[in-house]
């Protein structure tokens, strides 16, 4: 059966975003500084159409993170678009026309929605039965392939929770937020189908790898 991974940045201090999110700062105050590390990496430019970059001890670790993933499941916040029904025109993600996914994605709501096709491949379907029927359409999409859970941080704690996850990376960056959503809040004592796995060093961020046990 192909694999749940989860790939999440996170500060020294437990979030995965600051306070004040909205849809002008998805990631709140001080969020996006979580992500500075990759945004320089040409591994992650050249998924998103752009050219140059960096090449450092983060750029295995990133394609790893990209490699033989099928489909990807994520929360409603991650998607964007605020809470409660979907309006008349709604919200169609951060992305653009062409998203970087290039394979489906579901995202969980509680709110039904048609399916929002765009360029590249991507496609994005809207599940509303719960955590495990999301997981169940992107094994069937992936076929084989593994499936990422791309967040946020409530959706990760979910499938957390349910023992689903097969593989964790936290991308931990040494700045502290204060405040905003934490990663592991609410999850109770223990986790023990996860064990540390690999440590990778480099610029700006520690890469740490958790396998099932």
């Amino acid at each position: 059966m192909s694999k749940l991974r989860l790939t999440i940045a996170m500060s020294l201090d437990g979030f995965v975003a600051g306070p004040e999110q909205d849809v002008d700062n998805p990631l709140g105050v001080g969020g996006m500084h979580l992500h500075d590390w990759a945004f320089a990496l040409a591994a992650w430019k050249e998924p998103h159409g752009l050219e140059g970059g960096s090449v450092n001890a983060s750029t295995l670790v990133v394609e790893a993170s990209l490699a033989n993933i099928g489909a990807t499941v994520m929360g409603r916040n991650m998607f964007g678009g605020g809470t409660g029904p979907w309006p008349d025109d709604p919200w169609n993600g951060w992305w653009g026309d062409n998203p970087p996914f290039h394979h489906p994605v579901f995202v969980l709501t509680h709110h039904p929605r048609e399916p929002l096709g765009c360029d590249g491949g991507t496609t994005f379907t809207f599940v509303t039965d719960g955590i495990e029927s999301a997981l169940d359409q992107a094994r069937h999409a992936a076929a084989g392939k593994d499936v990422s859970l791309a967040g946020g941080a409530e959706a990760a704690r979910r499938y957390l929770a349910a023992g689903l996850v097969d593989e964790m990376e936290i991308n931990l960056v040494p700045i502290f937020l204060g405040d905003g959503e934490r990663l592991f809040d609410g999850l109770g004592v223990g986790n023990p189908h996860l064990a540390h796995v690999r440590t990778v060093a480099a610029p700006g961020v520690t890469h740490l790898k958790f396998a099932r046990s």
